[in-house]
Parts: C-alpha cells; sequence; structure tokens
C-alpha cells in the first residue's frame, strides 16, 4: 500500500519525537531498575510493533499506533546497553565495549536492510521480513534476562598492586 509523502514523512517525525522521549525516559528508567528487564521488555515490545505492522491495515490510526511505540523503543535499548557494558568490563573499557556493539549493530542493521529487500524482491512483499525481525526481537527479549551481571571476584591479594 503507497502512503504519500507527507504523511510518512509526518509520521517519520513522529516516530524521532517519540525516540526523544523514549530515550530520555529509558536513561532515567536504567538509573532505577535493572537494565536486563528493561531490554527484555524494550526488546518484547520492538518484536512485537515489528510483527504488528504487516498486519495493521496502514490506516492513519494503526501506523500511528505504531510510530508512537517503534519511535519510543527506537533507542531505548541504548542506556541498558551502555549500563551493562560499564558493569562487566569496567568504566575504563566498558565505553570501548560498548562502541563495538555499535558498530556490529550496524553491521547487522546493513544485513537486515539487504535481507528484507531480498525478501520483498522474492515474495513481493515484507511480510516475512517483518515476522523474522518481530520474532528476532521476542528471542533478544529473552536473552537479555539471561545476561550473568554477576563478576568474578578478585582476591585481595591479586587486586593490590605489588
Amino acid at each position: 500500500m503507497d502512503i504519500p509523502e507527507v504523511p510518512a514523512a509526518g509520521l517519520l517525525a513522529m516516530m524521532g519525537v517519540f525516540d526523544l522521549i523514549g530515550t530520555t525516559f529509558s536513561g532515567w528508567l536504567t538509573d532505577r531498575f535493572d537494565p536486563r528487564k528493561l531490554l527484555g521488555v524494550y526488546y518484547g515490545i520492538r518484536g512485537l510493533s515489528l510483527m504488528y505492522l504487516p498486519y495493521s491495515g496502514f490506516s492513519a490510526t494503526s501506523l500511528t499506533i505504531f510510530a508512537v511505540l517503534y519511535g519510543l523503543d527506537w533507542l531505548a535499548t541504548v542506556p541498558p546497553t551502555l549500563r551493562l557494558s560499564n558493569e562487566a568490563f569496567g568504566d575504563r573499557s566498558g565505553p570501548l565495549v560498548f562502541g563495538w556493539i555499535v558498530a556490529g549493530h550496524q553491521l547487522g542493521a546493513a544485513a537486515a536492510a539487504y535481507f528484507g529487500g531480498a525478501m520483498r524482491e522474492l515474495q513481493g512483499d515484507y511480510q516475512l521480513a517483518f515476522m523474522i525481525a518481530g520474532m528476532t526481537g521476542i528471542i533478544a527479549a529473552a536473552l537479555s534476562l539471561l545476561i550473568d551481571t554477576t563478576r568474578p571476584q578478585i582476591a585481595l591479594e591479586e587486586a593490590q598492586p605489588a
């Protein structure tokens, strides 16, 4: 179904506004709650919203619902992921590890875009690509809850400089 340019741009702008709100609120939540559980919720919402889109009917109302949900969730995973990186690798190495996570994400996003286009060419629509992307989000939600945040304890004599 074709969406005229101006309404499509409005929906994308709405997604951007809700992205700002969602990411800011996610930072606040990350300071107060377990980041693994937040990631579970975020990836779950992302997966469900992606699976909803092909069946939404593409009405103005259904696309607005998608734009709000997906916008709130778009970059909301950044604060809890950064916190988990810092907790696991320390304040010195955590940001570097997070940078590699972001780089890997970009490579994955490029592969997913190619995959979506290939699916469209093969099947004539994006339905299966959205379902697979949605299921990937659900799997990520489950996996995020399994992240082990315990750090190995270093013996006191090993931790002190010689």
